[in-house]
């Protein structure tokens, strides 16, 4: 019988080349922030999924067997969004988990990157931290996951080879920063999809993290200089003795064709050496390894019969949206509840000269400035959807909003209460666009900086 395996980043590289190899061995689910029409494939089942709410993500792993996670740094949906990359993985992360253990998923397969073995994990790329953080909340709801930390994966269409490509492409003489002399292992891509195939449903590799690569070890500059030499094309590229993380990114960015977004933290983690460490190699089947050379003749082979995507509509979200995302310390209370509370209490004491609050017996706390009888903002608690872990607030009125049949507001503990997230979604304000980002945008997120100040105070290590 075919296992049923859902895919979080079905549209993305490694997601796409996965259906594309396995749809006739697994019945698949693609997950996608779009509806998808024209679906050339029909045996692949396209679902529509909000990352963001756990009520979408839940309803989108029903009837799956094992979950594939391929989400890092996903671009905002949202017209605004007031949070790093690494605290919004960390709450789809939080979201997934939460999602696939209301389902009894059986295994959680997720690709990450490989870890320095030189520096303490504090120490690390924020880049390659947040990767280790999405990693331990997969697993923090208890389903199985398999972690395979990969360093970059060479084949067709990937952004870190074509980051490569480009700049051997475009420049006939490359100057390389020192970072492009750490070493790392490289996987082709059909290497790394064969590992991915063999640890799915497999019992023997649950709860357990792996570092795959080739064989082979280069510097990121011998990278360079092969894919040079597959490509016919002569370059002169010579290392000089700086690291300009700044220089770099813009560097890399502009020649790669990449956008600076996905450059930054890259280029961050480029400076550690990243190979596989023994203790952590895959050995659970034989791997035949392509050679980087033989992975880079196959990424640019103009014959390879490439994935096809579905046709995704439009999208009819409300245009003006905002998400805002923060970490908060957490506290020796390691409640939810506690913080959600402080936080009612907090904000109308912190701005005593300026807002009044009340709340209902129902749970709607409102927020008035000064003597107005009308709330600028109304928050209702949704105790069915909340939990020790979670607090929930509908946004659900006030002069200040605009929408109030969607927004929500959430204070909820990741990491088994390492960290409190503090989240407003798919806010919709009434002011003017221009006039918000330039005064209550920038409001909230110095009043939330002082609400992390306060909550300091209440800190304990875990």
């Amino acid at each position: 019988m075919k296992k049923t395996i859902a895919i979080a980043g079905a549209g993305g590289y490694v997601g796409r080349w996965f259906i594309h190899h396995f749809k006739d061995k697994y019945n698949i689910i693609a997950l996608s922030r779009r509806e998808a029409v024209d679906n050339h494939a029909p045996e692949v089942e396209w679902r529509k999924v909000e990352l963001f709410s756990i009520t979408s993500t839940t309803e989108a792993l029903e009837g799956t067997d094992y979950a594939i996670y391929l989400i890092h740094s996903m671009s905002s949906s949202t017209r605004l969004n007031q949070g790093t990359f690494e605290d919004t993985d960390l709450l789809l992360a939080d979201n997934f988990a939460r999602a696939a253990a209301s389902n009894g998923i059986k295994q959680i397969l997720y690709m990450g990157g490989i870890l320095p073995k030189e520096v303490a994990q504090e120490k690390m790329s924020i880049h390659l931290k947040s990767r280790l953080e999405v990693e331990k909340t997969l697993g923090s709801y208890g389903v199985p996951v398999t972690a395979l930390r990969a360093g970059i994966i060479v084949g067709p269409g990937g952004s870190s080879f074509d980051m490569i490509y480009n700049l051997v492409r475009k420049l006939p003489a490359l100057m390389c920063p020192k970072w492009t002399l750490s070493n790392t292992q490289a996987i082709s891509l059909r290497d790394a999809l064969t590992i991915m195939d063999s640890c799915l449903g497999n019992e023997d590799v649950f709860d357990r993290a792996y570092e795959i690569g080739s064989p082979e070890i280069l510097t990121y500059k011998e990278m360079l200089e092969k894919t040079a030499e597959v490509m016919g094309k002569r370059r002169w590229i010579f290392s000089v003795p700086i690291f300009s993380v700044g220089l770099s990114k813009l560097w890399v960015s502009f020649f790669g064709e990449t956008p600076y977004k996905l450059v930054s933290p890259l280029v961050h983690s480029l400076k550690h050496t990243l190979t596989v460490a023994d203790e952590l190699k895959f050995d659970l089947v034989e791997i035949d390894y392509l050679s980087y050379e033989d992975a880079v003749k196959v990424a640019l082979d103009p014959d390879v019969d490439k994935p096809k995507l579905p046709k995704f509509k439009k999208s009819t979200v409300v245009r003006n949206t905002v998400r805002s995302i923060q970490r908060l310390p957490s506290t020796r209370h390691q409640s939810a509840i506690w913080v959600a509370n402080r936080y009612k209490v907090w904000l109308p004491t912190f701005f005593s000269f300026l807002i009044n609050a009340k709340e209902t017996n129902r749970g709607e706390v409102s927020f008035y400035l000064l003597k107005s009888k009308k709330p600028m903002l109304q928050l209702t608690w949704i105790p069915d959807r909340s939990d020790v872990k979670r607090q929930l607030f509908y946004i659900s009125g006030g002069w200040l909003v605009k929408r109030f049949d969607y927004g929500w507001l959430e204070f909820r503990e990741v990491m088994d209460g390492k960290h409190i997230i503090s989240a407003i979604h798919e806010f919709v304000p009434r002011l003017p666009w221009y006039v918000y980002i330039n005064t209550q945008a920038r409001l909230h997120l110095w009043v939330m900086n002082r609400f992390k100040k306060y909550l300091k105070k209440f800190t304990y290590e875990v």
